[in-house]
């Protein structure tokens, strides 16, 4: 059975529901991050990075939620949540979960981990200022380029839309109104509605 290593309100709910949609005999175990778990001797045994998710498969433990997502697609074809048959399709998969990763979620992070990036107070207090603007523009380009619908590529589910939602539930707190961007508001209700994405919610509450 593999294990799944979260922390609530976390990227690493993607690979949760990604999990769940996919029919995989997994066990979801909670790393609270507010006592520090991740920086805990045992935890860094799995993942040095001391960040989550971490992914203990069979074949060894995966980190990164890009390449977590990507596993499981290819690991569990039958449920169809990459078009692994067309490698340019895939590449494109693998590219929007990418800008996810490397662009979207670094402007998030700016608001409660600008210590990454400077230590003077008067920096971080302007990262945090710029958060709300750089992740309106982030998904103003997903609405405007990248969001097809009803899923993020057309008509087929894909483990971009997990991803997608959950940054999608992080704009209210980064103080941006999700309702500006109609095609996200509305795939965050139609993730919302998933039997998969429910049970992963269910898991980590």
């Amino acid at each position: 059975m593999m294990k799944l290593y979260f922390a609530r309100n976390a990227c690493s709910l993607a690979s949760h529901i990604a999990l769940a949609e996919s029919g995989a005999d997994y066990e979801a175990r909670r790393v609270d991050t507010a006592k520090g778990e991740q920086r805990s001797p045992e935890y860094l045994k799995l993942n040095p990075k001391g960040r989550v998710p971490t992914l203990v498969t069979e074949n060894g433990i995966l980190t990164e939620t890009p390449a977590i997502l990507a596993f499981v697609a290819q690991r569990y074809p039958q449920a169809q949540l990459a078009p692994l048959d067309d490698p340019f399709a895939f590449a494109q998969v693998q590219a929007f979960n990418s800008y996810l990763c490397s662009t979207v979620h670094v402007a998030h992070a700016h608001k409660v981990r600008g210590s990454r990036w400077a230590d003077d107070p008067v920096a971080l207090e302007a990262m945090k200022k710029k958060v709300a603007q750089n992740m309106a523009e982030c998904f103003a380009l997903i609405e405007r380029e990248m969001l097809r619908g009803p899923w993020v590529m057309g008509d087929a589910y894909t483990v971009c839309d997990p991803y997608l939602f959950t940054l999608e539930g992080w704009l209210e707190g980064d103080g941006v109104d999700i309702r500006s961007f109609p095609k996200v508001a509305a795939h965050f209700e139609r993730m919302r509605e998933r039997p998969a994405v429910q049970k992963a919610l269910a898991e980590e509450s």
